[in-house]
């Protein structure tokens, strides 16, 4: 099946089109926020709405456009929108076009505190800490942030070694909306099967905090029809800078499905339905397995949704879900 023969069905309708990477931010206020990798990968684009539903054709608006050389000028991808010690940031990544791979984290800051209306400037790259030799001089990117105990961290997929390299996950806590506190922690580095096809990835962290523990999904493998979630957790009153204390699960938590016509699911987020209870996982999948070139450049990685179910260890569950199903009142 390819883009010119896919079957649709209940399990694969989109909440938004052509949005990879996307990410779904809840105001304080109930507003929710919506940015996402653009098929193009030129520029940052913010939707807002009452509701997530809402989302789907609320109008968009381009906050930012790539530079016309130099870093920053290609590959712009996966932005995410945080509200961080009183203010709007987007933190995402981009390339050089004179050396496309020679991607870093960046970070927009919004100078009012209306990200839809007002203006947002550039803070350059997302800096290490001063005692960190090794963050963010090489392929970096996926980064994410969180607040737990009054405190900011930052997660983000890098890559080591030679040749095609790994892409692992780290974790620091932050100093500053742009700044590093703490040296890289590696939580995690593709060691199955599942996380090694084609290229050993683990990459797109979120967060999913629920009764006591905290949950960190991750995408693995290229970004093809292999490409699944994995997961992590950890008790919220363990040390989240100790890796130790951290498990891994052994076998991914979100896959392909042929007969739901949902191919390579990742790169999720999660945020609170309109009830303040629901958790939702929003991810990117596309509706077939046939891509004609490079599966980077096929536009038509949508922005799904689902809702989050919780099992008798009340650990998530992921199941794909019609819209209806999700959205039923």
């Amino acid at each position: 099946m390819n883009k010119e023969d896919y079957k649709e069905t209940k399990y694969n309708q989109p909440l938004i089109l052509q949005r990879a990477d996307p990410y779904v931010y809840k105001s304080k206020e109930g507003t929710y926020y919506f940015t996402a990798s653009v098929p193009a990968y030129d520029k940052v684009v913010l939707r807002s709405a009452d509701t997530v539903k809402g989302l789907t054709e609320a109008e968009e608006r381009t906050l930012w456009v790539k530079h016309e050389e130099g870093p920053q000028s290609i590959h712009i991808w996966a932005p995410e929108i945080h509200y961080v010690d009183g203010g709007w940031y987007i933190y995402y990544a981009a390339g050089d076009k004179d050396d496309i791979w020679e991607i870093r984290p960046y970070v927009l800051h919004c100078k009012g505190q209306d990200p839809m209306k007002d203006e947002w400037e550039e803070l350059g790259m997302m800096q290490a800490a001063d005692e960190d030799e090794f963050s963010f001089h090489a392929f970096s990117l996926d980064a994410t942030v969180f607040e737990h105990k009054g405190e900011y961290y930052y997660i983000w997929a890098e890559k080591t070694g030679v040749g095609k390299q790994i892409s692992n996950l780290y974790i620091a806590k932050m100093e500053a909306p742009n700044k590093l506190a703490t040296v890289q922690v590696l939580l995690t580095t593709p060691d199955y099967d599942w996380e090694r096809i084609d290229f050993w990835v683990n990459e797109g962290p979120a967060i999913l905090k629920h009764n006591g523990k905290i949950y960190l999904t991750f995408s693995a493998s290229a970004t093809g029809e292999c490409y699944c979630m994995g997961m992590l957790y950890i008790d919220e009153h363990a040390d989240l800078l100790d890796p130790a204390c951290w498990k891994k699960l052994r076998h991914p938590v979100l896959k392909t499905d042929r007969e739901a016509g949902v191919f390579g699911p990742g790169h999720n987020s999660f945020v609170k339905a309109e009830d303040g209870v629901t958790d939702l996982c929003i991810y990117h999948a596309r509706p077939y397995d046939e891509i004609v070139g490079d599966p980077l450049y096929d536009p038509n990685r949508h922005a799904m949704v689902m809702k989050v179910h919780y099992d008798e260890n009340d650990f998530p569950v992921f199941k794909y879900q019609t819209l209806e199903e999700v959205f039923a009142e």
